[in-house]
């Protein structure tokens, strides 16, 4: 059997499939970032999932592709985590951002980049992943992501930036105190995905112009740090992933446009990509 997930810091899309292709189940667990989460906490992640546990003797083949794994502590902490419970597994583990680009794009060059808690950006040659930089992560980097937006949700709450409509809405569907935030910031697990909680808020009120004009300046910033320093062709496919891009599709569209580029594709959740992708490979 083998396992096919993308993981990204909130959530962790799996897919098991038979031996003959043939899908058995999906599910989704809590996020399995290595770089944020404590390793007996991602343990605890997995085996909570009871289908993924009854299943865990027959998994011969583990393909991870998760935030927080670009460099090699975090990965040799998730990799030892996994084998401990998929003991007779074979495991990979990859970046998220792999996963983005098997599933927008296959083996074609391209620009991919990913917007969902966190963000990033990467070409594509059709064989290896170009980087601009390392991710730093939610408090460095991250343009135009849940948590840079929730930040900033957040910061004009309190600056008495945000209109007064959108305030009152605000001040319903989260609690506000100084309290609550700096210790969900500062002194909880995942501070990132708390962040990145608020963004869901922007959904509501995609409409508004205090929102629209919120999300056109994260994705200008956004196209400034990662898409435009790759310095290629205009005609090179640039695809996205994730609902932050998902849901403001036009406006994303509109800030590509004034730097004559073109968005080839919008991918809300990258897994069924990824799946037919693997079934491929799998002899």
């Amino acid at each position: 059997m083998v396992l096919i997930a993308d993981g990204g810091s909130t959530k962790a899309d799996w897919i098991a499939l038979d031996n003959n292709k043939k899908e058995v189940f999906r599910v989704r667990t809590l996020g399995l970032n290595p770089a944020v989460v404590a390793e007996d906490e991602l343990k605890n992640r997995i085996i909570n999932m009871f289908q993924l546990i009854d299943i865990k003797d027959k998994v011969t083949q583990i393909h991870f592709y998760g935030a927080g794994c670009g460099t090699p502590k975090p990965i040799a902490i998730l990799r030892k985590v996994m084998q401990e419970i998929f003991v007779n597994a074979e495991t990979y583990i990859a970046e998220d951002m792999l996963a983005a680009v098997y599933a927008a794009t296959g083996n074609k060059p391209a620009i991919v980049c990913i917007l969902g808690t966190g963000s990033n950006s990467c070409y594509f040659d059709g064989e290896n992943t170009q980087m601009l930089v390392p991710s730093l992560g939610y408090i460095l980097m991250d343009e135009a992501s849940g948590n840079y937006f929730g930040k900033i949700l957040i910061r004009d709450y309190y600056y008495k930036k945000m209109p007064k409509q959108i305030r009152k809405e605000f001040e319903k569907q989260f609690v506000l105190d100084a309290d609550t935030i700096k210790l969900n910031i500062y002194r909880q697990p995942n501070p990132n995905m708390y962040l990145a909680s608020f963004a869901k808020f922007m959904f509501e009120f995609k409409d508004e112009k205090y929102i629209r004009k919120l999300i056109k300046k994260g994705y200008q910033e956004f196209f400034k740090y990662r898409v435009l320093p790759f310095k290629k062709d205009n005609s090179t496919p640039i695809y996205f992933i994730g609902s932050i891009a998902y849901y403001f599709r036009d406006t994303l569209e509109k800030v590509a446009k004034k730097h004559n580029l073109k968005i080839n594709g919008v991918i809300r959740r990258p897994i069924d990509n990824l799946l037919e992708y693997h079934k491929n490979l799998i002899n």
